[in-house]
């Protein structure tokens, strides 16, 4: 398989360590963030120091940790840090020292809120970066269909047939469930969390109901919570806030949830050809989760900078992202030629937006409104957010 270049990830890593002694690389497993510290390391020059904490010659090193990292200079790569949490601590101490001997790479499936520990103890001494798996920049935008229908994991995408691909993500989905989840301290049954998590899937880009999901499974709302939680944490499951202000409105307050990757969300459904998809009832959801994403990649915005706006009168809108005070729109319609519709227009009254972006699977770009565009998935460019 050839290798995607991830230029971009690779210069903001490096930009990050030369302001911050300790960067978290995070990410979902398999995404790719072993193999850029592996391209980092080589065009590092200096000493570059390397644990991988799923090596038991690696921990054995880290016995006594301090003694270990301590006489260590230039570049210190330590993956799967969220396997030794009691590291953070010790960084903590090793990052305070001056003059500065070693950055610390450290690399994690688990986001910060899982790793709370590292994020509360480096607290001034951490940045973190969020590796996703490749948008359209990295394969093309000729290969969004590809890219939508595979999903974004490199050895996902990259493999020449389809039936090499469907069969990576079902091995994924499996290993997941029975080493990773179980790596991360949850004791729930591989079983219920596969059943939930296909679940999920059938609810993709709808508001989330915990009620309703918990009585099908015969468990608690709080439990179906903490199922989403990990799913959410480990980077499986997106989950979008809902946009709450006070605008005189009655708003949906529950958040929607997605399936993060489109390629799993085609799997957990058991689709594994683009015909059986574009005749699958979730298509269209599915459309708008991937390109959802690629926006977010594209703009660089968290999770907890992006939000869904929706009414209980029916207005919605599927993606508001603020920047600067700036608030923006997006709708994602899989149609051939998306049309002007007053949620639209309520959307852009009641939230100030100072502009809606249609994003759709077509060729042309044209306006339904001064502040209305509507653009190809493959034509998403850099002015988004202008």
């Amino acid at each position: 398989m050839n290798q995607i270049a991830r230029t971009s990830h690779m210069r903001r890593i490096a930009q990050l360590l030369r302001e911050n002694p300790v960067v978290a690389l995070l990410g979902a497993r398999q995404v790719g963030k072993t193999t850029l510290a592996t391209v980092l390391r080589r065009s590092r020059r200096g000493d570059v120091t390397w644990f991988d904490l799923e090596n038991p010659l690696d921990l054995r090193q880290l016995d006594e940790p301090f003694l270990a990292l301590e006489p260590l200079r230039g570049l210190v790569i330590i993956d799967e840090i969220q396997n030794r949490p009691e590291l953070f601590p010790i960084l903590r101490v090793l990052a305070d020292r001056a003059p500065l001997p070693a950055r610390f790479l450290v690399l994690g499936s688990a986001s910060p809120e899982l790793l709370r520990q590292g994020a509360e103890t480096l607290a001034g001494r951490i940045a973190f970066h969020e590796l996703p798996g490749f948008d359209l920049d990295e394969v093309g935008p000729e290969n969004w269909r590809r890219l939508w229908m595979r999903g974004a994991f490199p050895r996902s995408y990259l493999p020449r047939g389809q039936r090499q691909s469907s069969e990576w993500r079902r091995n994924f989905v499996r290993t997941f469930l029975e080493r990773d989840l179980p790596s991360f301290g949850s004791r729930i049954p591989s079983r219920t969390m596969l059943d939930f998590w296909t679940m999920l899937a059938h609810y993709h880009g709808q508001t989330w109901n915990g009620s309703e999901i918990g009585r099908a499974f015969g468990v608690s709302h709080t439990a179906v919570r903490r199922y989403l939680d990990l799913l959410s944490a480990s980077f499986m499951v997106r989950v979008l806030r809902p946009w709450a202000e006070n605008i005189g409105k009655r708003v949906v307050k529950s958040p929607k949830v997605y399936v993060a990757d489109s390629g799993l969300l085609h799997t957990l459904l058991g689709l594994e050809t683009p015909q059986e998809l574009a005749r699958h009832p979730k298509v269209g959801a599915s459309f708008e989760g991937f390109a959802l994403e690629q926006v977010l990649n594209r703009t660089g915005m968290t999770s907890r900078e992006a939000h869904f706006w929706a009414t209980q009168g029916g207005a919605e809108l599927d993606l508001l992202i603020v920047r600067g005070g700036r608030r923006y729109g997006f709708e994602f319609k899989r149609t051939d030629a998306p049309k002007r519709t007053r949620s639209m227009l309520v959307a852009l009254r009641s939230l100030g937006l100072e502009h809606i972006t249609v994003v759709y699977p077509g060729d042309t770009s044209y306006r339904l409104h001064e502040r209305i565009q509507v653009v190809p998935i493959h034509g998403l460019g850099d002015e988004l957010l202008r």
